[in-house]
């Protein structure tokens, strides 16, 4: 074929393709078993063509068409019996006419479901036509179950879903933390054009799978959303046994000593039963159906103990060897030397703190009190902590009858008059003193003997010594006193009484 004949044949196509869209049809058409379905047909705009006849073929195989419905305006109607929709289709008006010769099929059934032609005989161009495709839809049966399986190592199918009788065929999906496999779907075209599809899950089945969930989902074109299946596998597998209660620690004398025979299965287990394996139970021994209950445990319970436990399925067994000691263990001192070890860190702290205190609060104390040099609120120096102020006798004769009182040294030359007044001197009140020669007196005047000056000596170099590694801090001086409880005590001129072991801050 050369290339003017491909070409007249591409026009010809395509004219008849223009000419065959002249004849107005819905491409699809929806409906359900049960229900009337119209389908609908028109030439409009014929122009110069003459219509002549129209009819409506049904095909529901490419190599399968019947004439259901012709009408001629001269002949008439005509509705072939042979047709799988005879008595069930008729035109829409009656009687029709070529400008409208739609038709109606009531009742359909699936199996009416197929390409839907009309056809129009037209002149001088022949027929002309349009093709309706008729979608039955059936709404599926939907089912999922679990299948009970007994537990083993190779793999069977433990749950199936099912949609019935559908049309279009639905989907199936699976949903689970199961660790099988999903076979795959099985379509049956049923004897009324519906559409039944199965699927399952597969799983080598275990103990542990029994209860667990799955769940199926089927989708279809008539549902607004999946129907959803939720499941629990079933799986049936023989009595796991196990005792418990022995704490290695059973010895001679203890009371309440318990095993509890735990177990489960699928079937629920139906018997307990406890026996030793030498085969005599122990008098001391309580059995309480699960429960094993020793009284008082004696040689006799220094055995082997048996539970054995059964289902339809079988039996399942476990066992525990109880060795009795002498005497129970000592008590553990863990508790003891823990709390041995708290209370010592607890110790180490608190003195730790203590410590702090008394030396923080001690160089608080010692601001203003120097060895040397006089600050403010601090007027006493090292004579005056040496020597303090002349000490009376028992019968309370002495220095204004205060031997407690300390002696505040004044310019070299005062006099007595002065001394006597008392005054204030930036608001610190200066004590009344008297002719009594004072230990500053004594060293200027070089009275005091070798043994005084050497003990002057010492302790103003451990004055000095303080001064330096104290940084001028404050001193805390307690003084002694010789005298009995009673003689401590002094009245003064105002009226009061004070000790004369004082604390000079």
């Amino acid at each position: 074929m050369n290339m003017s004949g491909l070409l007249s044949a591409l026009i010809l196509l395509i004219i008849q393709g223009a000419l065959a869209q002249r004849v107005r049809v819905e491409p699809e058409v929806v409906s359900y078993p049960g229900q009337a379905v119209t389908l609908r047909c028109q030439f409009p705009n014929p122009g110069e063509t003459q219509l002549t006849q129209v009819s409506w073929i049904f095909e529901r195989t490419d190599t399968e068409r019947t004439n259901i419905a012709v009408f001629h305006p001269n002949f008439g109607v005509n509705y072939p019996t042979k047709s799988p929709v005879a008595g069930r289709v008729k035109f829409m008006l009656d009687p029709p006419t070529l400008d409208n010769p739609s038709i109606q099929i009531s009742n359909v059934q699936m199996t009416d479901e197929g390409r839907y032609i009309c056809e129009y005989a037209t002149y001088p161009s022949g027929n002309e036509q349009g093709v309706s495709s008729l979608v039955m839809l059936a709404k599926p049966k939907n089912i999922a179950r679990t299948v009970t399986v007994t537990a083993g190592k190779t793999p069977v199918i433990v749950a199936r879903c099912e949609s019935s009788n559908g049309r279009p065929a639905a989907t199936i999906s699976w949903s689970t933390t199961l660790n099988g496999n999903v076979t795959p779907p099985i379509t049956v075209d049923n004897p009324d054009n519906t559409v039944s599809v199965q699927s399952a899950y597969m799983l080598a089945p275990q103990p542990s799978d029994n209860g667990k969930d799955i769940s199926c989902m089927v989708s279809h074109r008539t549902m607004p959303q999946p129907e959803t299946f939720q499941m629990k596998l079933v799986v049936e597998y023989p009595p796991r046994v196990q005792i418990k209660g022995y704490d290695n620690n059973w010895y001679r004398g203890r009371t309440s000593a318990f095993l509890t025979c735990q177990a489960d299965g699928n079937p629920t287990p139906t018997t307990v039963t406890w026996k030793t394996l030498s085969g005599l139970m122990p008098e001391t021994v309580q059995v309480e159906d699960t429960r094993l209950a020793v009284q008082k445990v004696d040689d006799t319970i220094n055995t082997t103990f048996i539970c054995e436990v059964k289902n339809s399925l079988g039996s399942g067994r476990d066992q525990v060897t109880v060795f009795v000691r002498e005497q129970a263990p000592p008590p553990s001192n863990a508790g003891v030397i823990a709390g041995v070890i708290f209370a010592c860190i607890l110790a180490v702290i608190l003195l730790g703190v203590l410590i702090y205190f008394l030396v923080f609060h001690n160089r608080r104390q010692q601001h203003g009190y120097r060895g040397t040099g006089k600050p403010a609120g601090a007027p006493y120096d090292s004579f005056t902590r040496l020597f303090g102020s002349a000490k009376s006798s028992k019968n309370g004769t002495g220095n204004n009858g205060n031997n407690n009182m300390p002696i505040y040294r004044g310019e070299v030359g005062l006099n007595e008059k002065t001394a006597n007044q008392g005054m204030h001197l930036g608001g610190v009140a200066l004590l009344e003193t008297t002719h009594t020669h004072t230990a500053e007196d004594i060293l200027l005047s070089r009275e005091m003997d070798e043994v005084e000056r050497k003990k002057f000596d010492e302790l103003e170099e451990e004055d000095e010594r303080y001064d330096r590694f104290g940084g001028g801090g404050p001193i805390l001086q307690l003084r002694p006193h010789d005298d009995d409880l009673d003689d401590d005590m002094e009245s003064q001129r105002d009226g009061s009484v004070i000790s004369r072991t004082a604390v000079y801050v």
